[in-house]
């Protein structure tokens, strides 16, 4: 078998209207959601599919460099044709990032070929099944993350992930209100990724510690990004005082920062983007170093229906005490009512993600084990430009979010 054409599509779903959302530190615009399908075509009809993010460099370099790279070879065995690109391609740390991440649909292609699960190129699966945590809560009153929470509840999830950054107080009045409203025993995980997105209102590092004590008092899964992720010393310390389990990963732009978080020690748990921080090959060297080190693993997802099942089939070849949690971004339909509306997440499937009591089914069927609907590509054409911006109070300026977690924001 072999590959006969590489593609890469980006997609774009425009928000109804601008979604304008208040927090202690400025205002964020939210204005579509972005996404990207990679399409690889063997010469005996078989296509594999994988996600990447929604960059239009990405989509060059892959439909450039890395389709010339790909055009004809055999593919047999994905992890033989990695070593040979690396052979050719060392020193383009960004490219062998987009290779790892186009390597999923090269999977996706194999295990159809071989009639095989991906997770059987991987390790081999050693369970059927993945927690998901519902994540949503983006700046709004107690009173909604309260209900938000709740609704996750209803819905079967184990746990729920928030956004909070309304000010210490009122941060502090949500986590209360959100244990008040589900009770004891069910996961809440504050994600405070915006404390670090506040310009000179930014939490010190004294409040930090103060709002992780207050909030231990409920019992949280975790405390996500308290302090800027890129400094890994001010972790050190917060996670030397034990006040609540940390979580960090998603904006770590290489392996190096990945260790060096790991070995700190600076976090309790472990998080990785797949499809912005390095694929299948970054995962599962990470997924044993995060074992040596007694920690455990999250994935970070934030996109699509098909980046959760890439994820879910690389997560189920290890067992739950290392990768314990698939994030499941929680988006709102006519029935439900969450962030804001992106279909895009889950007609890009062409069947619905099968999950029982709060858990993904892995389908064992060959390849990811999922049937992609190729219709999305005409029917959410790509919208240049950011999908996300941040304009901070003091000092006044505004920075784009780029569709690489792993990346600085924009200014």
């Amino acid at each position: 078998m072999r590959i006969s054409k590489v593609e890469a599509f980006l997609l774009s779903y425009p928000l109804p209207q601008p979604l304008e959302l208040d927090y202690y530190g400025g205002r964020r615009t939210i204005v579509k959601r972005d996404a990207m399908l990679v399409r690889i075509q063997a010469d005996n009809g078989l296509v594999g599919y994988g996600p990447a993010a929604a960059s239009e460099r990405w989509k060059e370099r892959i439909e450039q460099e890395i389709a010339a790279f790909l055009h004809g070879r055999v593919l047999a065995d994905p992890d033989a044709l990695r070593v040979r690109f690396v052979d050719q391609h060392g020193g383009d740390a960004e490219l062998l990032k987009i290779y790892s991440c186009l390597e999923i649909a090269l999977y996706d292609l194999a295990g159809k070929a071989r009639g095989l699960p991906v997770s059987e190129f991987l390790g081999g699966r050693i369970r059927d099944t993945i927690r998901l945590y519902g994540s949503a809560g983006m700046y709004m009153e107690p009173e909604g993350y309260a209900a938000e929470a709740k609704l996750c509840q209803q819905l079967g999830f184990s746990a729920y992930k928030m956004r909070p950054a309304l000010g210490p107080e009122t941060d502090l009045e949500t986590v209360r209100k959100m244990r008040k409203a589900t009770g004891p025993g069910f996961g809440l995980m504050v994600d405070a990724h915006t404390w670090w997105r506040m310009g000179d209102r930014s939490y010190s590092q004294d409040v930090v510690e103060q709002l992780a004590s207050k909030m231990s008092e409920y019992d949280l899964v975790w405390l996500e990004e308290p302090l800027d992720p890129h400094q890994h010393e001010a972790y050190r310390k917060l996670k030397a005082r034990d006040l609540v389990p940390l979580a960090s990963g998603e904006h770590e732009p290489d392996e190096e920062g990945f260790l060096d978080l790991l070995n700190g020690p600076c976090v309790d748990y472990v998080q990785m983007d797949l499809v912005c921080q390095g694929g299948f090959s970054w995962g599962r060297r990470l997924f044993g170093a995060v074992q040596a080190a007694g920690l455990r693993f999250a994935f970070h997802s934030w996109g699509t229906a098909l980046e959760l099942i890439a994820a879910a089939q690389l997560g189920i070849c290890w067992p739950e005490q290392v990768v314990e949690w698939l994030e499941y971004p929680c988006y709102s339909t006519p029935e439900k009512k969450f962030m804001y509306p992106w279909p895009l997440a889950e007609e890009i499937l062409a069947q619905p993600l099968e999950i029982v009591d709060g858990h993904l089914v892995v389908p064992a069927k060959p390849g990811l084990g999922v049937e992609v609907n190729e219709s999305v590509i005409e029917k959410y054409p790509w919208i240049p430009g950011p999908w996300s911006y941040f304009s901070l109070t003091s000092p006044k300026q505004t920075f784009a979010v780029t569709a690489d977690h792993s990346v600085k924001m924009v200014f």
